[in-house]
């Protein structure tokens, strides 16, 4: 790739979203030049940085895989190296891989309204493979960092963890030296990383806890669904889209039905000595969390098996063998695997400055979930929390190419959402419909939202589709000025 500073658009990441970005772009908007940043030495985002023993999709492929490219893989639940292949090959395919230059570390994005040449974007970047520092230009900044720091996860402030003799690790800083063969492992949490990871440490391990502090719901699901034998894979993208969303409103709709069917099918999958009701049935309503899959039921096999045992209860402190929960039982491990949830980190973290002032991500609010309220020519990917991040991010760089395009046509150089006096903002709600800890403890860094559309975070795709891919895009709010 040549050394081009000046782009007409910038991409931010290289993973799921990045990609599709790039592959919209090149394809909707072929007069305009963009390339893409990314941070890392190479390309797949999450499934590129996740590396721990059973990560794999926590939402089935074929709503996951990109719409230009579906997913053809014979697993509808895939494990985290083909979903990082998969990426890889559709970039290379499409031809998006020549755009990303990786390596290439945001420090900084400035906003000038007039800068010498018109409004635009500056990027200060760092390469971390040479040190190097860059300054890159850009009319458009499109943002596909996610929504959690990569940097590391959470981990709670656990009393009496320094006494504890033996590793403890966080699922997203795995490495390929830690050794669980013939050991007593304990993984703390019971959410999709937790549930991936425990049955396939069993394989290996002496034996292993799933300490819970209060259960998840859970829901087996064929890691080969047997439909795709008979079906292509764009039928079920379309069937799986409406059925997850179905599941998700008869959830939301009547919960105590949804509750006594989700734990009537664990009960179904575990032998009757496994106590249910204390270790599989949660406090709050189906989807108030995420609903956890259970890939062909190996979690539940593993318990069956004697592999692995769940233990619901709080720590009271590490000890120097294991920790000591509240009912003063001691569970003794040669490792402990802290899958106690992410840190949410919005932009990348990525300091946002407009015309001198830095802006507060939390100070702004959301436009049709793709920008945000006073920051110009920016857009963002914030795909969904109760179906496939992809399904959004495809139609979040759908509404990107209609905005370029817009303001090509009509000369516009400016796009920036604006919220009027009869906006109403929703001041007890959250961008995400979630009770999840890692959502509660970002709460007062997330951007607002408002009580309806265009300023309301709503997680549906049909909904989103009609907004973002239909309705028009000069619509008095995304103020947009030559």
């Amino acid at each position: 790739m040549s050394q081009k500073t000046d782009f007409d658009v910038l991409v931010i990441g290289a993973g799921i979203s990045g990609v599709n970005a790039g592959y919209r772009l090149s394809t909707r908007c072929p007069g305009k030049t963009f390339a893409i940043l990314e941070a890392r030495a190479q390309m797949g985002g999450t499934w590129d940085l996740f590396r721990y023993p059973g990560i794999r999709s926590d939402s089935d492929m074929f709503t996951l895989g990109f719409p230009f490219r579906p997913w053809n893989g014979q697993h509808a639940i895939a494990d985290g190296a083909s979903i990082r292949e998969y990426i890889i090959d559709t970039a290379r395919e499409v031809g998006i891989d020549r755009y990303i230059r990786f390596s290439h570390r945001v420090e900084r994005a400035t906003w000038s309204s007039d800068n010498g040449t018109g409004p635009g974007w500056t990027i200060e970047v760092l390469r971390g493979d040479t040190g190097e520092k860059l300054v890159f230009t850009c009319r458009f900044l499109f943002m596909c960092t996610g929504y959690y720091d990569y940097a590391g996860g959470y981990i709670p402030d656990f009393p009496g963890l320094d006494r504890y003799r033996g590793r403890v690790v966080h699922p997203q800083k795995w490495t390929d030296d830690i050794d669980y063969e013939n050991k007593r492992v304990i993984v703390i949490g019971s959410g999709a990383t937790a549930v991936g990871l425990v049955p396939v440490v069993a394989q290996k391990a002496r034996h292993v806890t799933m300490l819970q502090r209060s259960p998840t719901y859970m829901m087996s699901f064929p890691g080969i669904d047997p439909m795709s034998r008979f079906v292509d894979s764009r039928a079920m993208r379309v069937r799986n889209v409406g059925l997850n969303q179905a599941v998700f409103m008869l959830c939301r709709r009547f919960p105590t039905q949804a509750k006594k069917v989700l734990i009537g099918r664990v009960k179904k999958q575990l032998q009757d000595d496994v106590d249910v009701t204390t270790h599989f049935t949660p406090r709050y309503n189906p989807w108030d969390q995420r609903l956890c899959l259970v890939r062909d039921g190996d979690l539940f096999t593993a318990i069956n098996e004697g592999k692995v045992d769940v233990v619901t209860d709080q720590i009271d402190t590490f000890t120097e063998k294991g920790l000591r929960v509240r009912s003063g039982r001691e569970l003794e491990a040669d490792l402990v695997v802290t899958a106690t949830g992410l840190k949410m980190l919005m932009l990348g973290g990525i300091p946002i400055i407009v015309d001198n002032k830095k802006v507060e991500v939390s100070e702004t609010t959301m436009y049709k979930s793709a920008m945000l309220s006073g920051i110009p020519n920016m857009a963002m990917v914030l795909g969904y929390v109760n179906a496939s991040w992809t399904l959004r991010a495809d139609l979040t760089c759908e509404y990107v190419c209609r905005v370029l395009n817009e303001m090509e046509r009509n000369g516009y150089r400016t796009a920036i959402p604006e919220l009027r006096p009869n906006d109403v903002l929703d001041t007890g709600g959250s961008i995400f419909p979630l009770a999840s800890g890692y959502v509660d403890r970002a709460r007062s860094a997330l951007p607002r939202q408002g009580t309806k559309r265009p300023w309301r975070n709503v997680h549906g795709y049909l909904g989103d589709m009609m907004t973002l891919r239909y309705r028009a895009v000069d619509d008095g709010v995304l103020k947009m000025a030559r």
